[in-house]
């Protein structure tokens, strides 16, 4: 189905009030069925509709919502469609996507083929450079317009959560497949990082100021993730299965959940 008629479908959806319930059962029924419905573009289809204007619209956002709620739509796919809005003069839209990352990034998985978990490990690139270049925005805005209680406080929202998100050897192991995997795009983040640095003496708030050095601090140290000494692992009282589960979860991260379920019961039968 063409991205033009899910634009309308939103539209009509929006002038007639559905509530996201409706707007679900309506779609699901005019548009063709599959595991996501990442391939028109859904999730980026409903963000531009609903970040048109100087503030989100708050019906349209509550689709997206629901379609994140509902598994409608990839985390990649949502994360993707997020890391292209450039409005960052337009607050209000930006704090409306933070909430929505809010949704999902504490849990970020992906379920299917490998190439699905790599764009997810892109798509986390790319926020990482989206909150980066945010930072880098209202560490500008301060420059030109003097102390702002807004322009602060929607820069602490965005080191908050690069922050969280960085804070998690997952979600930076991801990256760090990503930049493994297309190393040009990790010029990119070097780039955005730069201009941060650039822009931190016009942060007025000396607190905030090292808070957005440790966020910093964090993002630079992906790149050294594997030269880095870990403690040695504490006594296990079963070896073998935490032997296997570590291998499993090192070397076969996209693998069926069956097999692996099948095979800790047959050591388990063993011992």
């Amino acid at each position: 189905m063409k991205v033009v008629n899910l634009k309308q479908a939103i539209l009509q959806a929006w002038k007639e009030r559905w509530s996201d319930y409706q707007w679900a059962v309506n779609i699901k029924k005019n548009f063709p069925k599959g595991a996501t419905w990442d391939y028109i573009n859904f999730a980026e289809a409903l963000m531009e509709q609903a970040m048109i204007g100087p503030s989100p619209n708050p019906l349209i956002l509550s689709y997206l919502k629901y379609a994140i709620s509902s598994q409608m739509v990839s985390y990649s796919s949502v994360l993707t469609a997020i890391s292209k809005f450039d409005g960052f003069s337009r607050e209000l839209c930006v704090k409306s996507l933070l909430e929505i990352m809010d949704m999902f990034c504490h849990r970020l998985n992906c379920h299917g083929k490998a190439e699905e978990c790599i764009a997810l490990c892109r798509a986390l690139l790319g926020v990482v450079v989206w909150l980066l270049q945010g930072c880098a925005f209202y560490c500008e805005k301060l420059r030109e317009l003097g102390p702002s209680a807004s322009t602060e406080a929607i820069l602490r929202a965005c080191q908050e959560k690069l922050h969280s998100l960085m804070s998690s050897t997952k979600n930076k192991a991801l990256v760090h497949i990503s930049r493994l995997e297309d190393q040009g795009s990790w010029g990119n983040v070097e780039q955005a990082m730069n201009k941060v640095t650039d822009g931190l003496c016009n942060v007025p708030n000396q607190t905030h100021r090292t808070l957005i050095e440790e966020t910093l601090s964090l993002v630079k140290s992906i790149p050294q993730m594997l030269s880095v000494q870990c403690e040695p692992p504490a006594h296990a009282s079963f070896p073998s299965v935490h032997a296997f589960i570590m291998l499993e979860g090192t070397m076969n991260l996209t693998g069926e959940t069956q097999p692996l379920m099948e095979q800790l019961m047959m050591i388990k039968r063993m011992q």
